[in-house]
């Protein structure tokens, strides 16, 4: 396991009596570099959608919880977020809860000329994707895929 693998593992078991407690679910925790900082981010959920003040509460008792613990020796930012409209739909968990939903994917290397598609997400099973566009059905290999998130119809 990567330490930052190890990270967010730690910070996913803090964060899930904090969640419950407070009426909201994990979406994702993840620990990051970007330019010369570091980020913990969780991501929370709910039906509905959650707003400013879980947030603000699952932050403050998260934030208090990985100071008692202090496992990340580096200064990191924490973030306490929704996953937003667009979320990106990272593990197998988000793909299966996915399915029915209008799905855009990104791919590593262009098939067919393209590296970008869009449609239904039809299925999963851990290994392939497969999308409904308008008339056809695409399957893709996970392995060949860089992004996969849910669309935004506007």
């Amino acid at each position: 396991m990567s330490r930052r693998e190890e990270y967010e593992t730690r910070a996913e078991a803090l964060l899930e009596p904090i969640a419950e407690a407070n009426g909201v679910s994990i979406y994702d925790v993840e620990y990051v570099k970007e330019g010369s900082d570091y980020y913990l981010r969780a991501y929370i959920d709910k039906p509905g959608g959650v707003n400013i003040q879980d947030c603000e509460t699952v932050s403050r008792a998260l934030s208090d919880a990985l100071d008692r613990e202090d496992f990340i020796p580096d200064a990191y930012i924490l973030e306490v977020s929704s996953p937003g409209l667009g979320r990106t739909l990272k593990k197998d968990r988000h793909l299966r809860a996915a399915i029915g939903e209008k799905v855009e994917i990104k791919l590593f290397k262009p098939v067919d000329g393209c590296k970008e598609f869009s449609g239904v997400l039809d299925s999963f099973d851990g290994e392939h994707l497969t999308i409904r566009e308008e008339k056809t059905s695409r399957t893709f290999l996970r392995s060949e895929i860089a992004v996969v998130r849910l669309a935004l119809d506007f």
